[in-house]
């Protein structure tokens, strides 16, 4: 798919799209609850800066579709107290539709839904590829063994199929790269399925080359080819969701283990990467950019909810301590909150664009070019 146009025009066009469906169910969380609450949507905004089409509903809702594709927003009628609002942006209060004269459970779940419809929208595409494609299954068998690794000398074989680690059910070739990277020289207790019966071995990772600064397990096997079975709509549902929710865990597990340093922080990636793993998933055709697009979606979530100030989940911490207070926090200390979310948020952001450029493809570039 997309495979006939140049590599820099499929990569842009891959990222919008991915990214502009991602933003759009976003704030379109926002915008029901916000509707379903009471509160008077002022704008829904795709992107940010001037607008590139922009329209009127009949509620008085301007919608607009922006040039800087890199976010979105839903404004909310009386977001700030009236008399807080410059002057130049007030407009008549419509009463009992303003966000700040809701009760904090009301402005919680207007919050919190953005998040929720990026779960839920994952869960769908998941949904989708199951239902049509089917779920993978076998996905954790052996196709290729290599000569004097560390699998070989355990006694793994072509063939076998990865039943656990150290007890832990695996069901997903990621989900032993995930287990075994942090683990070299560690001994791990594999669990195999040998024509029909379990074969109980010991195998000790060994260090990847080129990662001995920050060693990275790795056992020294292929995974073999999956077979696809499709599930009715029901059925996909129900796998969609559970997937969602094991991606989500997976994802917390892996911040979880690059906080403690049992996993590099250069895997945290920003813009540029999400553009070049677009890219790349746009020439493998539709599933690949769907199950892409379903993967970001939860990190998108999981992003918006973690309680930094300025995201969503940095609000919802302050409507827990006005819920408990009974009353908001002083305008200074959500001043100095906002800033310091600001900070941390910047920093966030070149660090990851730094890992981007670094060790993406922009960095493989400029290497070739010093040679």
């Amino acid at each position: 798919m997309l495979d006939f146009l140049p590599d820099a025009v499929r990569t842009l066009l891959a990222f919008l799209v991915v990214l502009g469906v991602l933003i759009f169910f976003h704030e379109l969380g926002h915008y029901l609850a916000a509707r379903w609450r009471r509160i008077h949507v002022d704008a829904f905004s795709i992107g940010f800066g001037r607008p590139i089409v922009s329209w009127e509903d009949r509620r008085g809702t301007r919608w607009r579709v922006a040039w800087i594709p890199l976010g979105g927003y839903v404004k909310l009628h009386g977001q700030a107290p009236y008399e807080e609002t410059p002057e130049s942006e007030r407009v008549d209060e419509r009463a009992g539709w303003t966000f700040h004269n809701k009760s904090v459970l009301d402005r919680a779940i207007v919050v919190a839904a953005g998040p929720v419809a990026n779960f839920i929208l994952a869960a769908v595409l998941f949904a989708g590829l199951y239902a049509t494609v089917g779920v993978p299954r076998g996905l954790t068998s052996i196709s290729v063994v290599s000569a004097g690794s560390p699998a070989e000398v355990a006694g793994m074989l072509p063939g076998d199929i990865i039943v656990s680690l150290d007890g832990q059910r695996v069901s997903r070739f990621d989900q032993v790269q995930r287990y075994i990277q942090p683990r070299p020289g560690t001994e791990v207790a594999v669990r195999v399925e040998r024509e029909g019966r379990e074969v109980d071995l010991r195998v000790v990772p060994a260090v990847r080359p080129g990662t001995e600064a920050q060693p990275v397990g790795v056992l020294g096997v292929q995974g073999g080819q999956a077979n696809f079975e499709r599930l009715n709509p029901v059925a996909a549902l129900w796998a969609g969701t559970a997937q969602t929710a094991e991606v989500t865990w997976a994802t917390l597990a892996g911040i979880g283990e690059m906080l403690t340093g049992t996993r590099s922080a250069r895997e945290l990636g920003g813009p540029i990467r999400i553009a070049e793993v677009s890219g790349e998933a746009a020439t493998l055709g539709i599933v690949p950019l769907v199950n892409l697009m379903a993967l970001l979606s939860v990190s998108l979530a999981l992003l918006n909810l973690f309680p930094i100030p300025l995201l969503d989940g940095g609000h919802l911490l302050f409507y827990a301590f006005e819920a408990v207070r009974g009353r908001p926090l002083p305008p200074r200390a959500l001043e100095f909150g906002f800033r310091a979310g600001f900070a941390l948020l910047v920093c966030l952001f070149l660090f990851a664009t730094w890992n981007d450029i670094a060790h993406g493809g922009i960095g493989r570039w400029v290497a070739g070019l010093v040679g």
